[in-house]
């Protein structure tokens, strides 16, 4: 069972999750031949202040 762990700065509305998701899903069923049922795929979703980039920690953005 693939399983796929996406992680994002920021948060994504249910609309951009469920095309990301389905993306992927038809993505790995085509490459690795799975079936879509299969496929896991996990979206963590973490605070920008949380996650640093060269050295400093990210804004949120305006």
């Amino acid at each position: 069972m693939p399983y796929v762990n996406i992680r994002v700065a920021g948060k994504l509305d249910r609309q951009q999750k469920e095309e990301i998701c389905s993306g992927v899903t038809e993505l790995i069923a085509r490459v690795a031949n799975k079936p879509k049922d299969s496929i896991l795929i996990f979206i963590d979703e973490d605070q920008h202040e949380n996650i640093a980039q060269g050295g400093k920690l990210l804004i949120k953005p305006s």
